[in-house]
């Protein structure tokens, strides 16, 4: 059975995920939702069938905005995977998606107009000893692109990671729900896919930040980054996609 990965932009793929799950045998049915049926996009799934697993990935859009007229539907499908609970993991927007689709906030960042670079990443203590986060460094230099923010957990959620820049950098709902606000699945293609972005410019532009600013902070910081972005992949493969979905593929 497949893991339906929900796509939303060019510049925000699976990236190191992809071969990590692939390499432990999981099947991916990326849907392009930001797509027209002519440019090859794909709707959400009718149902959960054969369905083993979801992930929601990141996009330039923001949760409410106007127009986009495929959110409303995932935030059904995210809600309706996490009730039948099947194992959801959202980044960025998606995990901004899956905080709204379970009854919590999203909006706008209060103190600065976003974050782009390598932020500070702090583990909580509920996230000391979380199976998903075993391996990862209690306080690290994180991935992050993005102008909103979780405002508001959903109820009964536990905050996972925390930064002084943005409080929500990553939770859990139940037992199989996870959201990261930072870019663990980025390697340092993306990162460079991100700094020609127009929406990143934007970004880089009102943070006063020019590219070459974040590529030197990727120089610094890439090496850390990527071992623990390859630990969390391989933790999300190993214990939360278990084997028996695929035997049942």
């Amino acid at each position: 059975m497949p893991i339906v990965v929900l796509q939303h932009a060019d510049s925000d793929g699976l990236g190191r995920l992809a071969p990590i799950l692939r390499d432990r045998g999981h099947a991916l049915d990326v849907r392009r939702l930001d797509l027209s049926p002519v440019q090859g996009g794909r709707p959400v799934p009718p149902d959960y069938d054969n369905v083993s697993a979801v992930i929601s990935l990141g996009g330039p859009m923001n949760v409410g905005d106007a127009g986009v007229t495929w959110m409303e539907a995932e935030l059904a499908y995210l809600k309706g995977a996490h009730e039948r609970a099947l194992p959801v993991i959202g980044i960025c927007l998606g995990a901004q998606m899956i905080a709204k689709a379970l009854g919590g906030e999203v909006g706008p960042m209060d103190a600065v107009p976003g974050e782009f670079g390598f932020g500070d990443v702090t583990i909580t203590v509920p996230g000391q000893t979380e199976t998903m986060m075993s391996g990862i460094a209690w306080s690290s230099r994180q991935w992050q692109a993005h102008s909103q923010e979780v405002k508001k957990l959903p109820d009964g959620a536990l905050l996972l990671a925390t930064g002084r820049m943005c409080k929500v950098q990553a939770f859990k709902v139940g037992m199989r729900t996870y959201g990261f606000q930072y870019h663990f699945e980025s390697d340092r293609a993306d990162i460079d896919t991100f700094l020609a972005d127009s929406w990143s410019r934007q970004l880089m532009e009102k943070l006063g930040l020019s590219a070459g600013d974040v590529a030197r902070q990727a120089d610094e910081h890439y090496p850390v980054f990527d071992r623990l972005g390859n630990r969390l992949c391989g933790n999300f493969a190993q214990f939360l996609f278990p084997s028996v979905s695929r035997l049942r593929a």
